[in-house]
This record gives structure tokens, sequence and C-alpha cells, in this order.
């Protein structure tokens, strides 16, 4: 596995500016999808809330330059997003690690789950890295992130 895929996976800080300093190029963001649902027991479990909160689901893909580096999917129950957080949450193609350097949040990032997924569609086929973790803000969930890196060449910087 390529070195810069594996400092990526491993972090515990923003893959954003990771990607940036390892490519030499911006990270851009493209929304695949967003919506907000309401919470089902399991959803409601993972973040810490009441079942039938509401819950920003958000799909995007991070580029750099040309290359798609990262599909990342999102869910950030809405009652604890700081107000001009969640504007720019809901309404922009902006990295989260960015917003969150924006507003000077002192968060942590929970790892939970690594593994190498095969034959998924995310990237065509190509295997994946899978990676989920949640993003702590004053002991509350304000995010749970699942991150999926493509296993290939692009990754040879």
């Amino acid at each position: 596995m390529p070195t810069c895929l594996r400092v990526c996976c491993g972090t515990d800080g923003s893959v954003t500016f990771l990607l940036e300093i390892m490519t030499r190029k911006p990270v851009n963001v493209k929304t695949e999808s967003q919506y907000i649902i309401k919470a089902d027991k399991e959803m409601a479990d993972l973040l810490g809330v009441e079942e039938g909160s509401e819950v920003n689901n958000r799909t995007v893909l991070l580029y750099a330059g040309d290359s798609v580096f990262v599909r990342a999917r999102s869910l950030s129950p809405l009652e604890r997003m700081p107000a001009t957080m969640k504007e720019q949450l809901m309404r922009a193609d902006i990295p989260i690690g960015r917003i969150l350097r924006n507003h000077n949040l002192e968060t942590r990032r929970d790892m939970g789950e690594l593994k190498v997924l095969k034959g998924e569609t995310t990237f065509d086929g190509i295997p994946v890295l899978s990676r989920s973790y949640k993003i702590v803000h004053d002991n509350n969930v304000l995010m749970w992130i699942n991150e999926r890196f493509p296993i290939d060449e692009r990754w040879n910087l």
C-alpha cells in the first residue's frame, strides 16, 4: 500500500490538509448528495442523539487537480452544529476539515473501523480502504464520517 495512502488513513487530523501538502494542489469538493434525514435507532445510537433528530447526510468527492482521492459520507446532527458552521456545511462545497479550521473548534477524532473493501462500486471496482471515525466536540459527536480511498497508483506522489 502506498505510503501517502497509509498516512491519510492513519491520521487523526484533516485529510484535506494532508492531500494539499502531498499533491501540492488545492483540494476541491464536489457534493454528490446532501439531504436531511430523521435519525433511526441505529443512527441515533451512533451519533448519541434522540431518534427522530434531524441529521445532515452528505456525500462528497475530494479532488486534487483532476484526480478524485476520497469519497466521504458524513452524518451530522443539526442540533449540535454552530449556526455558521451549519450554514457552510449545507450550502457550499467546502471540505469538513476546512470548515472546522475556519471555526476554530476544539475537536478530536475517535477512530473506528478500518478495512479493505473489494468489489465496491465506489471507484469502479478498484479495492478501497474504508475508514470511519467520529469528530467529537465538547464530548458530543459533532459528525460521523466514512472515507473511502482507492488503492491504486494515484497515491504514488
